[in-house]
């Protein structure tokens, strides 16, 4: 009996990017080709990226994968926003493969699980898992992994529906736990300020970047609050860091900032995007 494997169907493949593999192939390598990055002085454990469809955000997407390009990993957990309603906190898929026209990404079943056990003993709370979402935060990110990435890994996803602080620091601690001792990466899904002016825009970009790169999510969450940064993804990105540090992350590098503006010349409504890698000693 030839049973074919539970794969989730990509819903945004010809919109929010090419559904073309040569075009897409051809526009990621593009956006990492255009990314020069000075020397980081380190060893990149995290990546921080937006999730605006490739044209808007696909520039400054290249910085932050530009920094594992060529490199191997045989685990990739990736941690976004869940923007549509759910009342559950903690998200995964229910599949065991996300597809885009480059291929398809088993997801780590065994770390899926490991990550469950750790929630529910950080939090009291699990993944829930979910099948066909049209959540586009965490599948914008995969077909820049395919290219950057040398050789196959397997996939850890995570959408987060609940970002408070003491749910993303018990997420970031268990994600530490599950990925402790494996050649595994972190990427947080992030886009930045919404539909400010560009002047608007580039301020409150610029202080939510800096406080990203002071390494301090408790920081983060105060600017926040306090209407002086934004990020959509601001739980994934305080979670990713919080694990970051737990597996020996020491400094945070912002390496590109841009807005949708700088794309399609309006700038009197802008989305802002930035990219950003954690670093631990080689």
């Amino acid at each position: 009996m030839n049973i074919q494997p539970d794969i989730r169907p990509s819903p945004i493949a010809g919109q929010w990017y090419s559904e073309d593999p040569a075009d897409l192939s051809d526009q990621i390598d593009h956006f990492l080709g255009n990314a020069q990055l000075p020397d980081l002085g380190g060893e990149i454990i995290a990546v921080i990226a937006p999730h605006a469809g490739h044209l808007y955000s696909g520039p400054v997407a290249g910085y932050a994968f530009r920094g594992v390009m060529g490199q191997h990993f045989d685990l990739v957990a990736v941690v976004a926003p869940m923007h549509r309603y759910h009342p559950q906190p903690l998200l995964t898929s229910g599949h065991s493969g996300y597809s885009t026209p480059l291929g398809v990404l088993p997801i780590a079943q065994e770390e899926v699980e490991a990550l469950d056990i750790a929630l529910q003993s950080e939090l009291g709370v699990g993944l829930t898992a979910v099948r066909r979402d049209a959540e586009h935060s965490l599948e914008i990110e995969l077909p820049f992994l395919q290219r950057a990435l040398s050789g196959k890994f397997l996939l850890l996803p995570v959408m987060v529906r609940e970002q408070a602080a003491s749910m993303m620091q018990g997420l970031g601690s268990a994600l530490a736990k599950t990925l402790r001792g494996r050649k595994a990466l972190l990427v947080a899904s992030t886009d930045l300020s919404h539909f400010y002016p560009q002047r608007l825009a580039e301020i409150l970009d610029t202080r939510t970047l800096e406080c990203i790169e002071s390494f301090s999510p408790e920081d983060l969450y105060q600017l926040v609050e306090d209407g002086e940064g934004a990020a959509c993804g601001l739980g994934p990105v305080a979670a990713v860091l919080w694990a970051a540090k737990e597996l020996g992350g020491q400094t945070v590098r912002v390496l590109h900032h841009a807005t949708s503006g700088d794309v399609t010349g309006d700038y009197s409504s802008v989305v802002g995007y930035g990219a950003a890698v954690v670093l631990k000693p080689k």
